[in-house]
């Protein structure tokens, strides 16, 4: 008789525990309002991340820089000119950047302004956060310049490292846009 009870009894609170699980919580309006929101925004940044993705496999996208620094720690500089940028489109790299020359001081700068199609070793490597796209061109000279995009998907930013065997690395941080 004793096991009887226990047994019901186990079974009663069981069924009350299942009933308590299967409710839904009753939000406040306020929550309600809170959880959409958030709802909302989780969505436009997935969106976001989704367009990111698709330019840069696309091979259809510009970046935009805003500052650049010569490697390693040289000063930082603004770009604001909106005539700077790199756009890569059907296999053509058109490149309008400011560029520092020099291994040893004294360094100048110069602007980097060629529309290529002979790019070399065109790669696009997934990463945790975003994409590295990785190219090689001579630039139309002796040399050859390797230009290492590092895109990041949730934020549409980006940095672009230039390296050339005769100078120091220039970085640039930027963000990326669809070209039209």
């Amino acid at each position: 008789m004793k096991k009887a009870v226990i047994i019901l009894s186990g079974l009663l609170l069981c069924v009350a525990a299942a009933t308590v699980i299967g409710q839904k919580k009753m939000l406040s309006p306020k929550q309600e309002r809170r959880e959409v929101r958030e709802k909302r925004r989780a969505e436009r940044i997935a969106n976001y991340e989704r367009m990111i993705d698709s330019i840069v496999l696309s091979r259809n996208f510009q970046f935009n820089p805003q500052t650049m620094q010569r490697q390693p720690a040289g000063p930082m500089r603004q770009v604001i000119n909106p005539a700077f940028n790199v756009g890569i489109w059907d296999g053509t790299v058109d490149i309008c950047l400011p560029y520092i020359k020099g291994y040893v001081p004294p360094y100048y700068a110069t602007v980097i302004n060629y529309t290529v199609s002979d790019v070399q070793g065109y790669t696009t490597e997934q990463t945790h956060e975003g994409w590295m796209v990785t190219f090689t061109t001579s630039l139309f000279s002796a040399s050859n310049y390797t230009f290492t995009f590092e895109i990041f998907s949730r934020t549409g930013g980006a940095n672009l490292t230039i390296t050339n065997p005769w100078y120091n690395p220039v970085q640039y941080t930027g963000t990326i846009s669809q070209l039209y």
